[in-house]
């Protein structure tokens, strides 16, 4: 079925590089808000593992790696919950407003130097992300009309906003943790967090249109309340046709394989992390900076790859591959951006006091991003379109649950920095990835059956 075109009557007024007021509202919350996160994620597990004597905490590498894995897995799984709250109590605007409020609140009680703080301090993270990431979404979805032709155009640009703020923020918060103090870049999240508020509840006018359209629309699951009404369910809702079954198996599939592959990505944040301030030489150029600031690589490379690979899809038009075969590009990449820094490992602990360039790092986070454009936007767009719609919500649960395992398996891993020889840890991640990659390219003929004819 043709959608509709779109007309005036169906396009909400351009305010903002033609496009609806409330998105620059929106980009500058996420932002802020991405700054926070990512600002505090590029120093955690160094604050984590530093000595008491230079204001860590003197964890071991495993029980950091671990409360590393627990933390951000715990903000994808805290998503679903969110969604749900918002779709059922508390509505959108006021579920991002209360998010933003308590991701602060964490991040200044993380600037506080006693233990329980720290913990109460990830806690409160968790908990605002879980409210504030999903619905702010679902806003930006929501500043259009049914059929505005401008929709996919705004979710890229809020997309930029988000990359934006995970560039900007290890270069200032973690500047402040490793060069001035631990709780400075605690605190900084926090202030980050805190402009996002400002200037959300100020544009509070502005998502006016998309809070009245959500308010006008049956309460369903997050990530669909942006989508036409539909006719109420039935009281007993069907069974799931044949076809069905198979396109939410098809789902799983997908889950496994994306699990798998943030497993290796988000090893960034921890075993990266670790090696970029242990065996990586600081410097270039010229220039020396902390090890933090090698965390704003990978949103550069977004920033600047996306527009690449969305003209490569449709450049390639009829030869362009098909979802499966994206996964299995995606893990591929993960696997070959760990096999380049195994010779990298092997040099740096060929004896002591040795340092690697940081072009290695740099190398690895380029071609993890090749997997990353492969997978991530493709997952999304593959699940909405392959979840029946009475259980749509449930099955993007799946997707970020996805993300929520990927997270604690990377901290695992992490868990092995340093026990075993770097060579063999960045091989063994190397070996799943790239094994993982093998296994779904054979299933990629099986997986586009199951879909039944969804691309």
């Amino acid at each position: 079925m043709t959608a509709p075109a779109p007309s005036a009557a169906r396009t909400a007024p351009a305010g903002w590089l033609g496009h609806p007021p409330g998105l620059s509202t929106l980009f500058f919350t996420e932002m802020w808000e991405r700054f926070s996160y990512y600002g505090m994620r590029a120093f955690l597990i160094l604050y984590m593992t530093a000595a008491v004597s230079a204001g860590g905490l003197g964890f071991d590498v495993r029980q950091a790696a671990s409360i590393y894995g627990t933390y951000t897995g715990s903000v994808w799984g805290a998503a679903i919950l969110g969604g749900l709250l918002a779709d059922r109590v508390l509505g959108q605007y006021r579920s991002v407003l209360l998010g933003g409020i308590v991701i602060a609140l964490g991040h200044f009680t993380l600037a506080l130097k006693a233990l329980p703080a720290f913990y109460a301090g990830l806690a409160l993270i968790v908990a605002g992300t879980g409210l504030l990431k999903p619905n702010v979404s679902t806003l930006v979805g929501s500043l259009y009309e049914p059929g505005d032709a401008r929709r996919d155009a705004g979710f890229s640009i809020f997309y930029m906003g988000i990359n934006l703020g995970a560039f900007i923020g290890p270069l200032v918060a973690g500047y402040l943790a490793q060069r001035v103090d631990w709780h400075a870049g605690f605190a900084c999240a926090g202030v980050g967090m805190t402009l996002g508020l400002v200037q959300y509840v100020l544009g509070r006018r502005r998502l006016g249109p998309a809070v009245a359209r959500l308010a006008a629309q049956p309460r369903a699951a997050s990530g669909n309340a942006a989508a036409p009404a539909a006719p109420a369910a039935p009281a007993t809702p069907a069974r799931f046709s044949a076809a069905e079954w198979r396109r939410m198996a098809a789902v799983v599939v997908f889950f496994v394989a994306a699990a798998l592959f943030w497993a290796s990505y988000e090893q960034a944040g921890s075993t990266l992390n670790l090696f970029a301030d242990r065996y990586t030489r600081l410097e270039a150029f010229g220039v020396s900076f902390p090890s933090s600031w090698l965390q704003s690589v990978q949103p550069v490379f977004v920033i600047l790859l996306a527009p690449a690979f969305a003209w490569l899809w449709v450049r390639l038009g009829p030869r362009e591959p098909s979802s499966p075969a994206k996964f299995a590009l995606g893990l591929a990449f993960a696997g070959l951006a760990f096999l380049v820094l195994v010779p990298a490992a092997r040099l740096a602990q060929s004896g002591p006091g040795i340092r690697v360039s940081p072009w290695w790092l740099v190398g690895a986070y380029f071609i993890e991003e090749l997997g990353e454009l492969c997978l991530s936007p493709v997952g999304l767009s593959v699940v909405t379109k392959l979840a029946p719609a009475r259980v749509a919500g449930a099955m993007m649960g799946v997707w970020f649950l996805s993300n929520a395992l990927g997270n604690k398996l990377a901290g695992w891993a992490a868990g092995f920095f340093g026990a075993l020889p770097l060579p063999e840890l960045f091989g063994a991640v190397a070996a799943v990835s790239l094994a993982a990659a093998a296994v779904m390219a054979l299933l990629v003929r099986p997986t586009r059956r199951l879909m039944g004819g969804v691309h």
